[in-house]
């Protein structure tokens, strides 16, 4: 027998939580008694409602997740990314809507003692192998999909397609040799996490708030002498004391090492002079920035200027754009081409011009750039938070302007949720 889920109806939003009237909070990390902040009961329903509603649509009986976005989506779960990434935690999601989870060891039993909107017997401890690690000759991928099979059967769904996300090979061979007929539900999952409820754009805000203020320690300390890493190192600090769940990269680059953009930190000494640039890559209960600011150091040159505001004029165009029912071609169109920047193609130049979502996952839809939006555009929805990025390279041959603001689309337009100045080049600590 299969049952047709109905999904809650969401708790009614305060005015103050009214994103089409008032600007988005960045409210805090408490939860009190005296203010409307995150409500996470509220949070979780929706976020359920919507993976249900993506299975009702998919044509599949359940889905198997091994995405640990996806996975924190429909559980309401997360252990730490060294565990959470070794594709050994998974979980099964039916039409009742009460997901079984299969997690790491003993983070089962806690799970048991501190997430009771997980139902007891659902919440099991398992092990497929540590991508590899133990070999599939062990026999727990067999024992596995025998498992969920039996589930599947007691559900009624046996002979539907199940929709996996992300799938080890070992494991689709298995599931096939077991009669299973798997089928891709990735883009179903990206789907119904595309568009945010109120509480997840809080967390969002909060997360670029905490950023907000790491930027302005570095801009106090951003004088030669200073390493590249020496501000990673900061970042990483100050983050982390403000309560980041988890500070998933930074990159800090400067001087000769501007252009072309390098996407890492290295031990450079940063010098008089030197444009700068950093991405802060963080996440607060699950939800992520991705936040870029240049600044000229102490001193700065007429080609830095002219590069930075090209990049702001680029990225002005794009936020001006983007809204409800506008095409993603239409904001990669307001964008130089790769030929235009030096490269030979929009793959060799891709990420530089660039618009992704954001939410648990750091890349999430919409994906906005000229390789893609061009000839598959997607259209821009409200309640979708993405990041736009924009990239120039200096006259100058070695210095270059990467810029970045995080925005929610909301029925009064465009809200930019990143605040730390970026409409001119800052020069920090000028001389």
């Amino acid at each position: 027998m299969t049952t047709t889920f109905e999904p809650p109806q969401p708790s009614a939003l305060p005015a103050a939580l009214d994103f089409g009237v008032r600007n988005i909070p960045a409210p805090g990390h408490m939860g009190v008694d005296y203010e409307a902040r995150v409500d996470f009961h509220r949070l979780r329903e929706y976020r359920l409602g919507r993976a249900i509603g993506s299975l009702e649509d998919s044509g599949c009986g359940a889905f198997l997740l091994f995405d640990f976005y996806n996975i924190r989506y429909t559980t309401q779960t997360w252990i730490g990314g060294a565990l959470g990434d070794k594709m050994s935690r998974y979980a099964l999601l039916t039409r009742d809507a009460k997901p079984f989870l299969w997690d790491f060891g003993s983070a089962a039993k806690h799970h048991k003692l501190f997430a009771p909107w997980l139902e007891q017997d659902r919440c099991r401890a398992g092990m497929l192998g540590l991508r590899g690690a133990i070999s599939p000759e062990a026999g727990l991928l067999k024992e596995a999909v025998s498992t969920i099979k039996g589930l599947l059967t007691d559900a009624g769904v046996a002979d539907e397609p199940v929709g996996v996300d992300i799938v080890e090979p070992a494991f689709l061979f298995e599931m096939q040799a077991q009669g299973l007929k798997v089928v891709d539900i990735q883009q179903h999952m990206l789907d119904a996490r595309s568009i945010k409820s109120a509480d997840e754009i809080m967390l969002l805000s909060q997360a670029a708030a905490m950023v907000d203020g790491v930027y302005q320690d570095i801009v106090d300390v951003l004088k030669p002498g200073i390493r590249e890493n020496d501000i990673v190192a900061l970042a990483n600090k100050r983050l982390y004391e403000m309560g980041s769940e988890q500070v998933e990269a930074i990159n800090a680059v400067s001087g000769e090492r501007c252009n072309p953009h390098p996407h890492n930190f290295t031990d450079r000494i940063i010098r008089p002079g030197d444009q700068a640039f950093f991405d802060i890559i963080h996440s607060f209960n699950g939800y992520r920035t991705c936040y870029y600011r240049t600044f000229s150091v102490g001193s700065s040159t007429a080609p830095q200027h002219e590069a930075y505001t090209r990049a702001r004029e680029w990225m002005d165009a794009a936020i001006d754009t983007v809204a409800d029912g506008v095409g993603t071609d239409q904001v990669a169109r307001l964008w130089p081409k790769a030929t235009d920047l030096g490269f030979a193609s929009e793959m060799d130049a891709f990420g530089l011009q660039f618009g992704h979502g954001l939410g648990l996952g750091l890349h999430e839809r919409p994906i906005i750039s000229r390789l893609n939006s061009l000839d598959h555009p997607v259209e821009i929805k409200n309640g979708m938070v993405f990041a736009l990025e924009t990239y120039c390279p200096a006259t100058d041959g070695v210095s270059a302007a990467r810029i970045e603001e995080e925005v929610v689309i909301t029925p009064k337009g465009a809200e930019v949720l990143t605040r730390f100045p970026a409409q001119t080049l800052f020069v920090a600590n000028e001389y």
